[in-house]
């Protein structure tokens, strides 16, 4: 076990004049750290309420020790086929090769960093590529590193552009934008609002309900942007048809409301179109995209917008300050391991690759809908985005049980998918992904270099599993805790 790192005063000077080194772990000792160890650490200075759910599923028995293209390698030498893709962030999959030289190249040539002082080439380099790849004049862009600090810079410009007498804010049901304290306000979720003070002047409306959407603008003058995920993913996978995204941009032009698509998870390929909303054939005035942006080897961000709103905002001397780069925005080895990326999706042709696998994975699992008819309620999604939805636990059962189970199926809610990922990862190597608000889908973001093969491993993976029928899946999982 290691000893707990000693407690030392910044200001206590060691006997010799010099600062006395805390008991500071080395790199080499966090990568030879034991699983015990491990969870020891975690529990004492991360999530010791997280650490519980890891348990349940069994996660908690695992140290990652290497991980290339599709898999993980554990600690045991397993290899565990990565359908989790970090929510969404894997493009690439793990450890792209030319990823890793480009920053080794960008290293060993003591390349700068930090571009605040000095433009960037590379941040600008970056910022010229996501204009090129962008639809329509969307050809402004902000840099960050994370989905929120982008999400909260497209709100933010949307605010300034629909100005002070029209504040209100349109959003979805189920919507998920951020943790921060902008965004959550925009995020339909009770157990990440907490009982923060939230941003006030939202309105909420369902997902792909266009009449709702028409009836706030109409009603109520104030409302000035509208925020929407293009494909919902802690809400389900949830995905609307072209001519719901074709209506929005009719209506937000009749009304001047500013339309941000958040394309953090669902953009960079990811739908099988480098944006989802160009499946509708439309352009949003702002979006954002992360996660997968970085190629699963930094941090990186971006919000784009139209030049004309961007100008609108943030076009003067005197108002070009108000949202600039943070410090580490635009940092060079985040830009161009970007940059590669980009040029990765394209050389090798994987945004087609999603929409041709995304096609051959709903293929599989609706066979298995068909056929496991009473576990598998709902498949659906769009490329190497795919929700996987499970019956309540009820109606799993015999018909005799189910009146009485189902008076619990609300509490029960998200136990069969988490049963099903627990045994998934236990007996068959294979690592998925859930969502936040409908507890019963299981989530797929796969790394867009996904074969064939991989989707068949999953696929027959689950119709074993599923054979073996509730009861026995239960037990299973069950035994698996005990063990």
């Amino acid at each position: 076990m290691l000893d707990k790192p000693a407690r030392v005063m910044i200001d206590a000077p060691a006997l010799d004049g010099g600062m006395k080194k805390p008991n500071l772990l080395t790199v080499e000792q966090a990568k030879d750290m034991s699983v015990a160890d491990m969870t020891t650490l975690f529990k004492d200075h991360l999530n010791p309420g997280q650490l519980h759910f890891m348990k349940l599923l069994g996660f908690n028995k695992i140290k990652i020790e290497t991980a290339e293209g599709m898999y993980y390698v554990d600690q045991n030498g397993r290899k565990i086929l990565d359908l989790f893709g970090g929510f969404g962030s894997l493009a690439l999959g793990h450890n792209h090769q030319r990823l890793i030289a480009a920053r080794k190249q960008f290293q060993d040539e003591n390349r700068h960093e930090i571009g605040i002082a000095f433009m960037s080439q590379y941040a600008a380099a970056l910022a010229k590529n996501l204009a090129e790849i962008a639809p329509g004049d969307l050809d402004m862009v902000f840099l960050g590193s994370s989905g929120s600090e982008a999400m909260e810079a497209a709100i933010k410009l949307a605010e300034r552009v629909a100005g002070p007498k029209r504040p209100g804010v349109v959003y979805a049901e189920n919507s998920f934008h951020g943790k921060t304290r902008g965004v959550l306000s925009i995020t339909d979720g009770p157990l990440y609002r907490g009982e923060f003070k939230l941003l006030e002047n939202n309105v909420k409306v369902p997902f792909g309900d266009i009449d709702a959407i028409r009836r706030a603008f109409e009603t109520d003058p104030t409302i000035g942007v509208l925020v929407l995920e293009t494909i919902q993913g802690g809400g389900g996978i949830n995905i609307a048809p072209p001519e719901f995204w074709q209506e929005v941009r009719t209506l937000c032009n009749k009304h001047g409301v500013i339309w941000v698509a958040d394309e953090v998870q669902c953009g960079v390929g990811r739908s099988g179109r480098f944006f989802a909303f160009e499946y509708a054939n439309v352009v949003p005035d702002i979006t954002a995209v992360a996660k997968s942006l970085g190629g699963g080897k930094t941090a990186m961000a971006a919000m784009i917008a139209r030049r004309d709103i961007y100008m609108k905002a943030y076009g003067t001397p005197k108002t070009a300050m108000i949202h600039a780069h943070a410090t580490f925005g635009g940092i060079g080895e985040a830009c161009i391991t970007a940059i590669e990326t980009l040029n990765v999706l394209y050389d090798e042709d994987l945004i087609e690759n999603a929409a041709v696998q995304g096609d051959y994975l709903l293929e599989r699992l609706n066979a298995l809908k068909a056929k496991y008819p009473k576990i598998i309620k709902d498949v659906r999604g769009q490329g190497l985005m795919v929700g996987l939805e499970f019956q309540d636990f009820s109606q799993t059962l015999p018909l005799v049980l189910r009146p009485v189970v189902a008076l619990l199926d609300d509490k029960l809610k998200g136990s069969l998918s988490g049963f099903i990922g627990a045994l998934l990862l236990r007996d068959y190597d294979t690592l998925v992904a859930f969502t936040e608000y409908n507890r019963n889908v299981i989530r797929l973001l796969p790394p867009l270099i996904c074969e064939r093969q991989h989707v068949d491993q999953l696929c027959d993976a689950l119709d074993d599993l599923l054979g073996r029928g509730i009861v026995r899946i239960v037990k299973d999982f069950v035994g698996s805790q005990l063990s």
